[in-house]
């Protein structure tokens, strides 16, 4: 019966969570030899390993303070009706993902309903080594155990008493370098000669509202000195409806697809990528795309993030590397003109290019390419807690 079979709960509030969740499904049914069940909140990557979602996650997939604000009645709700869904199912540990906007009121209000016994798991850890380090000691009063995704960064949690263990980034199993380019270019009728862009204009709705607007306008451009110029836009479910009405218009032939394997394969037919600041930009390194990011928030958000992140990139691998190997095109920055002339870079430059694929490699290794899949590290870490909260 299903009901000796143990139930884990996992929230993830976003696009970017649901694909972790995923694979820590389907890690956690290996090393308990398919012995467990699923209940919680995810998108399109969890609902095909058999979760039904309890909120649709384009309701929760929002950023910025601006963006939020007027959300936040609906969150709430949301937090209340899972905090007690959790307590009816009775699951034998909760894991967060990320989107801590969402995900720690739901941890906040179980221990402040005496829910003391039950594992509470986070997976990802919030950038303290960038900005808002107080994060660090909210987390601690209300996890069990964090999971890191950057092999510097649980000290920042240990040093305030919360376990922390890294796993390993995602990225690094997701697939992304197994793409089949000519496979992609033969089922679409690319020629092989055609100059073929990826765009990733977001996975939330916000972020695809700002930045499609704008990358339409650089295609414009890009089209005048590339005639052949092809366009692919990989998306999600929550948002592809509207990028396509907004693509359909454009002169460019343009596809619009889904899913992860055709995103992979577009990857690998692609000469060059401009992608939303995000997981997606480290997905391209590992598929040896060259790519600009650009990004472009809303006003009052941009003033406060500005004044208080203390790292000079926004990309995982210009961080890591501590140098700009992969343009950053932001805020003001963030104009037609600016990611046109990147992108025809891109595509002109084949020293440019060789230098950021090089450059990716060397901060790729640092991410763990080539050991155990960060998945299975997961489950490991996931399960060691639920023992170790067990025992005491």
């Amino acid at each position: 019966m299903t009901d000796h079979v143990p139930l884990i709960y996992i929230v993830a509030g976003e696009p970017s969570g649901d694909l972790l969740g995923g694979k820590l499904m389907d890690a956690l049914r290996e090393r308990l030899a398919g012995k467990v069940r699923f209940a919680g909140i995810g998108g399109e990557t969890m609902a095909l390993r058999g979760l039904e979602s309890r909120v649709p996650l384009s309701e929760l997939a929002i950023m910025g303070v601006a963006e939020v604000l007027p959300a936040a009645r609906r969150i709430f709700r949301r937090v209340n009706e899972t905090v007690a869904d959790i307590r009816t199912q009775r699951p034998i540990a909760v894991v967060t993902i990320d989107s801590s906007g969402f995900t720690w009121r739901i941890a906040e209000r179980l221990r402040g309903q005496g829910e003391n016994a039950l594992p509470l798991i986070h997976y990802v850890a919030p950038m303290v080594w960038a900005w808002r380090g107080g994060r660090a000691k909210r987390m601690a009063r209300w996890f069990d155990e964090l999971m890191a995704l950057l092999p510097f960064e649980p000290p920042f949690f240990t040093a305030v008493g919360l376990a922390c263990s890294y796993v390993g980034h995602p990225v690094i199993d997701s697939g992304a370098d197994r793409g089949d380019g000519p496979a992609f270019r033969r089922r679409h009728a690319i020629p092989a000669d055609a100059p073929l862009l990826t765009l990733l204009p977001g996975s939330r709705r916000g972020e695809v509202g700002s930045l499609l607007p704008i990358f339409g306008e650089a295609i414009l451009l890009l089209a005048k000195r590339h005639p052949s110029l092809r366009i692919v836009v990989p998306t999600t479910e929550n948002v592809a409806a509207h990028v396509a009405s907004v693509v359909n218009p454009w002169p460019v032939p343009t596809i619009v697809l889904q899913g992860p394997a055709e995103k992979y394969d577009a990857f690998a037919a692609s000469n060059a990528a401009l992608a939303a600041s995000g997981t997606v930009a480290l997905e391209l390194a590992m598929a040896r795309l060259p790519s600009a990011i650009a990004y472009k928030i809303n006003p009052l958000t941009y003033a406060y993030v500005s004044r208080v992140i203390k790292v000079p990139y926004v990309n995982l691998i210009n961080v890591i590397l501590n140098r700009e190997a992969i343009p950053e095109l932001l805020q003001h920055h963030c104009t037609p003109e600016r990611l046109a002339n990147e992108i025809d870079r891109l595509l002109s430059n084949k020293d440019a290019t060789q230098a950021q694929i090089a450059a990716c490699q060397e901060a790729l290794q640092v991410l763990g390419y080539g050991s155990i899949a960060p998945s299975l590290r997961a489950a490991d870490a996931v399960l060691a807690a639920i023992a170790r909260k067990s025992a005491a």
